[in-house]
């Protein structure tokens, strides 16, 4: 067995290495990994106009494949069909773009590991790059965490599924994150149950946490992630339009792209004054924005783990969100009168609801955000002490304790 306290790890991610939550994922997990005295190294893309964030690891320990640009022609291919930044859609390329992809990342591996010499693999995403390591490496013991978003890509995306399942029924510990999440992989790559490891995600605590309210005249509201449709944001927009008093401000943040953000975006601005766009923020700004709100609201209709619910209640936001299988298993039970949980329309697809069920959710939404506007205009600070064990599990240096368990696992 290597020694666990020397150990080398090569993170991998087929995207950029911020912006969406299997960035923030990454870059916690080298960070957690580095004050335990290991080895990282990154692979990861990288889109012509570079990354906002990558001061998690030096450059010299670093290898990206660069879209649009030299080593990929197109823009970078996203997990999520709308990304923050310019994207492709893996549905849409094709055969040579493909093995373009494909023949610009294993160079870059084959590189990466020859100069590193990992002990262990961790990738992100039970997806293609996933994949290709695991058959270029097969005596490399390695880790994968699955997001979600490769879930949603393996249903949208049969024809690409032999080429997935032909490496990833190989990984040695998958690392879900949740049970509910553990349970879909099981279905969808018939995966025995003991190669999947149920470890979560988590939240940064030295940015996340309470700090005095503000008076809520306005009520401060936010709402962090993509503009797009699955995520929630055009009922979210339609349902404030019902809720006049008490009054209250929104914070829109995060950014999109195409028809969908712009449709957002004249959501927004028809709300006038109230909503307040910041576009896409460093988690150091959402952290300072969501310690000076009173309510986080977060509609979308398919997440993994949503990570922004728990950085929100650190730092003492009411919640309004949908009962997806991941926030019911996190925040579902506990009683908490300051979170509500919005039924989830019945889906046509993974992330589209039936044109009958939007009236209603738009309906119970708008009654769950009023709600929760009344009760912050009457109590500004909320009280966490009986979510406080839960919030401690899930912050990073909880969650990497469970992650070096599957490290473990691996490499014994």
């Amino acid at each position: 067995m290597r020694n666990m306290n020397k150990l080398k790890i090569l993170h991998l991610l087929s995207q950029r290495p911020d912006s969406t939550g299997s960035g923030i994922y990454i870059q916690a997990m080298i960070r957690e990994a580095t004050a335990c005295g290991y080895d990282n190294y990154l692979v990861a893309g990288l889109c012509s106009n570079g990354c906002d964030d990558t001061g998690c690891i030096e450059q010299e320990n670093a290898m990206f494949v660069n879209f649009y640009n030299a080593d990929v022609t197109y823009h970078i291919p996203g997990m999520s069909d709308v990304m923050p930044y310019e994207s492709s859609k893996f549905c849409n390329l094709s055969k040579g773009d493909l093995g373009e992809y494909e023949k610009a990342f294993a160079k870059l591996l084959q590189k990466a590991v020859n100069r590193f010499i990992p002990d262990v693999i961790h990738s992100h995403h039970l997806w293609i790059v996933s994949s290709m390591a695991r058959q270029l490496f097969p005596d490399i013991p390695m880790v994968t965490t699955c997001h979600g978003s490769d879930l949603r890509q393996f249903q949208n995306c049969p024809h690409l599924q032999d080429k997935v399942l032909k490496g990833c029924r190989k990984i040695n510990v998958v690392m879900a994150l949740s049970e509910a999440q553990k349970n879909e992989i099981i279905r969808l790559y018939d995966l025995p149950p003991e190669q999947i490891m149920v470890v979560g995600a988590g939240y940064d605590d030295s940015l996340f946490y309470l700090e005095k309210k503000p008076p809520p005249d306005p009520v401060q509201v936010v709402y962090a992630g993509k503009l797009s449709n699955a995520k929630g944001v055009p009922w979210f927009l339609r349902a404030l339009h019902s809720i006049s008093s008490p009054a209250w401000q929104l914070h829109l943040l995060g950014s999109g792209s195409g028809e969908e953000k712009e449709n957002c975006l004249k959501l927004a601005k028809e709300l006038g004054e109230k909503v307040q766009v910041h576009g896409a923020l460093p988690q150091k700004n959402l952290a300072e924005i969501l310690r000076h709100s009173h309510l986080l609201v977060l509609p979308s209709f398919f997440e993994g783990l949503p990570l922004v619910i728990l950085e929100g209640l650190a730092s003492g936001c009411r919640i309004v969100a949908t009962d997806l299988p991941g926030a019911k298993e996190v925040i579902g039970h506990s009683g908490a009168e300051f979170i509500t949980l919005v039924k989830t329309p019945r889906l046509r697809f993974i992330d589209q609801p039936y044109r009958e069920d939007e009236c209603s959710f738009e309906q119970n939404l708008t009654k769950a955000i009023q709600q929760q506007i009344n009760a912050a205009s009457n109590s500004k600070q909320i009280d966490l002490s009986q979510i406080q064990d839960m919030l401690d599990s899930y912050t990073w240096t909880g969650i990497f304790k469970k992650v070096c368990k599957a490290y473990l696992k691996c490499l014994t």
